[in-house]
């Protein structure tokens, strides 16, 4: 196995937990490794540190696999199974979750969503993407997978240098029916968005279910329905589904339908700045309001203009807000911290001099672990407010 050795001090990070070697903290290379090659890590003091995955085309040119892996099967095996067992540990009876978080379960620059048998990979690791063949056998082995494909984000593949085509590694690209626990939605993959469904608000959608009993909700930003659908499953008195694509708004007609719900419910394809101004001009409120928007802030340099979109957001969501009512807003802005988040929504609060109570907060679903050492883990917010 070819050698890195870092640049004095450059280890302290590793050590702390943290799985990235940048190029820049790389003091020489041995044997010329190939890109995707597992490599031993070295100190400047020519300490073990341990193995890793190289690609001297990309600005993380390591990512950090473990101490003494062998052989590539057996690793993938073991933190495969790992993962699985984690989540079953949280969700016993479910069958379809985000399997695997990339670094947050040390199989870094890989995300895996168990749907059913159908296994849905987003591949960002050169090192990964050369060995998915045998993460594939793994999936088939383990946990009988029927179905094995790709839906990468381009983005991040021209990062790694890899090509931007998705594949199909074993069977075929259809359609799945999954339950999250309480709801049910159909998941088309070849339309639907990531690898087909956000399972980092499962969780919080059970959350909402505590509050929203006889009350009219808003479900803004709505996609394919999760927060809504939830609201009506816990006996919401009315829905109103809102998303500026007609698409997503005929796929929460269609999961409403697989549900067999009869409350009462809307749909508006809009902008949703253009709806929620549209209301407060008409004095139209809602008891709860849930805004679950895109990321406003792709890169660092984006991060000011995205301040000022979630502000004028959050604003508008209060101003449709009935008293004594509930925002239910988030962001997955990785850019954006808790803290600016939270300062956000007060300054949104204040400029409509509302004063509001921080009912709930949290993050990710229990299927998206996070690294504390890594902060790069760390991205959904999600807060429950009050109305004064």
């Amino acid at each position: 196995m070819a050698k890195i050795f870092l640049k004095r001090n450059e280890e302290r990070r590793l050590r702390s937990g943290h799985l990235w070697i940048f190029s820049n903290e790389i003091d020489s290379v041995e044997e010329n490794p190939a890109n995707g090659d597992a490599v031993s890590l070295y100190d400047s003091k020519n300490n073990y540190l341990g193995d890793a995955f190289y690609n001297h085309n990309s600005l993380i040119a390591g990512r950090m696999l473990g101490f003494n892996t062998g052989d590539l099967k057996s690793f993938f095996k073991e933190k495969i199974l790992a993962a699985y067992n984690l989540r079953k540990n949280f969700y016993p009876e479910r069958h379809s979750f985000r399997l695997v978080f990339s670094e947050s379960d040390f199989l870094p620059g890989l995300i895996i969503d168990k749907y059913n048998n159908t296994f849905v990979l987003q591949v960002y690791s050169f090192g990964m993407q050369k060995n998915i063949n045998l993460i594939a056998e793994v999936l088939k082995e383990e946990l009988s997978a029927e179905n094995i494909f790709t839906k990468n984000e381009s983005y991040f593949r021209r990062l790694e240098g890899l090509p931007e085509e998705d594949e199909i590694l074993f069977g075929s690209m259809g359609n799945e029916i999954i339950d999250d626990g309480s709801v049910k939605y159909r998941v088309n993959f070849e339309t639907g968005h990531k690898t087909g469904f956000y399972f980092d608000q499962g969780d919080n959608r059970c959350f909402i279910e505590k509050i929203v009993n006889g009350k009219t909700v808003l479900d803004a930003f709505c996609n394919s329905g999760g927060f809504g659908l939830h609201a009506l499953q816990a006996c919401a008195k009315e829905v109103t589904f809102v998303d500026s694509s007609a698409e997503e708004i005929t796929n929460v007609k269609n999961n409403y339908e697989l549900n067999g719900f009869t409350g009462a419910s809307d749909y508006v394809v809009s902008d949703v700045f253009d709806y929620l101004e549209k209301c407060a001009a008409e004095k139209k409120f809602f008891d709860i309001v849930m805004i679950d928007p895109p990321a406003f802030a792709k890169n660092k340099k984006s991060l000011p203009q995205a301040k000022k979109g979630y502000e004028k957001l959050n604003r508008l969501a209060l101003s449709v807000t009935a008293q004594n009512g509930f925002l239910v807003t988030s962001s997955c802005s990785f850019h954006l911290a808790k803290e600016e988040f939270i300062d956000i929504i007060t300054t949104a609060a204040s400029k409509n001099r509302q004063p509001v109570q921080l009912i709930h907060y949290n993050g990710a679903s229990l299927d998206h672990p996070e690294l504390p050492a890594m902060k790069e883990t760390s991205y959904l917010k999600f807060a429950v407010l009050k109305k004064g």
